[in-house]
């Protein structure tokens, strides 16, 4: 049996480097509080619990712009090393899921951000004063009145499917696709495939 390869910063066509798969899970628990905290918010917004999250919203989509700007950054350094996305329609299909993902991702945020600043309150995260309070935009907030909400629920309904994905990989096809995203590598014998990408590829 071949060693299991060596951890690397790196992004790797077996997969993640650390770098990736800590600002990946660190962005999933994230996001996992703001649809929370917005799914709350629909259901009672009078709730303790309702309050208490959605009491972190902005700064927690604030820090998520900053991720994901980050972690976009990052895939553009990588973009050469990265894990193949597969072949044909399916690999075409995946391309472009993982593309609305990230689009969904600046965008929601941003556009909230941008709601806040035109409401004139101020804004203020982790202690730092992103914008001082100023005078109420109508018109600039109307973008994020129309658009914040609405986009929000397409990128979970995206990230359902993105999960959902995983399971078909794992279930259906025998592929360990999830393992390129929490060990680094992908192993298929550990689900009974033939493929054992992760020690096929030569490490450099």
């Amino acid at each position: 049996m071949s060693p299991e390869p060596t951890p690397s910063i790196w992004d790797r066509p077996q997969g993640y480097g650390i770098v990736s798969r800590v600002l990946h899970w660190l962005m999933a628990v994230l996001f996992a509080a703001q649809f929370l905290s917005a799914i709350l918010r629909l259901i009672d917004r009078e709730l303790p619990m309702t309050k208490t999250v959605w009491g972190i919203h902005y700064t927690l989509g604030f820090a998520l712009l900053v991720l994901v700007a980050v972690r976009a950054v990052w895939g553009l350094l990588n973009l050469r090393t990265r894990p193949p996305h597969g072949k044909g329609l399916m690999g075409l299909a995946s391309l472009g899921g993982h593309l609305a993902l990230y689009a969904l991702m600046l965008f929601v945020p941003a556009i909230g951000l941008l709601r806040a600043y035109a409401g004139g309150r101020g804004f203020i995260a982790f202690g730092v004063q992103i914008f001082q309070p100023g005078t109420r935009d109508e018109a600039l907030m109307a973008p994020g009145q129309l658009l914040h909400g609405p986009a929000g629920w397409v990128l979970l309904a995206l990230v359902a499917g993105h999960i959902l994905m995983v399971f078909v990989h794992k279930y259906l096809w025998r592929e360990d696709i999830l393992g390129r995203m929490t060990r680094g590598y992908q192993d298929d014998r550990r689900l009974g495939g033939s493929a054992v990408t992760g020690h096929a590829i030569k490490q450099n």
